[in-house]
């Protein structure tokens, strides 16, 4: 499957304004990668781009004042395949992970697990530990939920949407994360795109979208609250502790969104 990406986005600030752009894809998709994939800018700007230390590209630019409009479009190759499911990946003793892994069991800013811990272990104990708890933690979370964009919040917390029972998809994900982390699962976020590809029309066309993985078996594993579903053409972009380590802009100063645009689209005969 070939899938076409990409974005338009723009940002007005009223003086010159450092921002951190996480809107490249994450390396691990870029040897799928049909075409060249770069940031392309309307005003004279001097990105700089690193790897972050969640292994993520990370972008800094100095906005100038005015509105600055950042695009990409890219074509990418796609396995065509809906997220594996692994029944039987299992669960790990704290002791056993891996050190790299451990900084996902720890609350973070919107994963406030010292505030659901006694919640999630009266709910979970009795699941069976692995792949089994975490699905029953995504089918609570999706349930618990109720999607709703005109009440999206970025400050929103896990225990904040638990309690108003509310949210866009970063709020499913960091309600399952917490819930997660809470059981001693390791689990991190996941931004990037996610296309209406293999589904029915939605009301909410899909464009940008936040999922999880939990460290099952020795490795990663993709999970999405939101949707409860195997999905196809997930493209990540970055992943961290939370919504805060992978925002797609931050600015250290005023700015406003003032334009966002983006196509996620399979192509013909791909």
């Amino acid at each position: 499957m070939k899938i076409r990406a990409g974005f338009t986005l723009a940002y007005d600030c009223p003086q010159p304004t450092p921002m951190l752009l996480y809107l490249s894809l994450h390396p691990s998709r870029t040897r799928d990668l049909l075409t060249d994939e770069a940031l392309h800018f309307d005003r004279p700007v001097q990105p700089r781009s690193h790897q972050d230390s969640f292994g993520n590209i990370c972008t800094r630019i100095m906005a100038p004042p005015g509105v600055t409009t950042i695009s990409t479009q890219f074509d990418v190759q796609d396995s065509g395949l809906p997220d594996a499911v692994a029944p039987d990946a299992v669960q790990h003793e704290v002791q056993d992970l891996p050190d790299e892994v451990l900084v996902y069991l720890l609350g973070s800013r919107y994963c406030d697990t010292d505030k659901l811990a006694d919640f999630a272990w009266a709910q979970f104990a009795g699941t069976p530990p692995g792949w089994g708890r975490v699905q029953a933690i995504c089918d609570f979370a999706h349930n618990h939920l109720t999607f709703d964009y005109q009440r999206a919040d970025r400050t929103r917390s896990a225990s904040d949407g638990f309690t108003c029972r509310v949210g866009v998809c970063r709020d499913f994900a960091h309600l399952a994360i917490t819930l997660c982390r809470c059981m001693n699962i390791p689990a991190r976020y996941c931004t990037g795109y996610l296309g209406d590809i293999g589904v029915p029309a939605v009301p909410y066309p899909m464009d940008f979208s936040a999922w999880f993985e939990a460290y099952l078996g020795g490795r990663w594993h993709t999970f999405d609250a939101r949707h409860n579903t195997p999905r196809i053409g997930r493209i990540l972009m970055a992943t961290g502790r939370d919504a805060t380590d992978v925002a797609l802009s931050t600015s250290f100063g005023a700015s406003t969104l003032a334009r966002f645009e983006v196509v996620t689209d399979e192509l013909a005969g791909g």
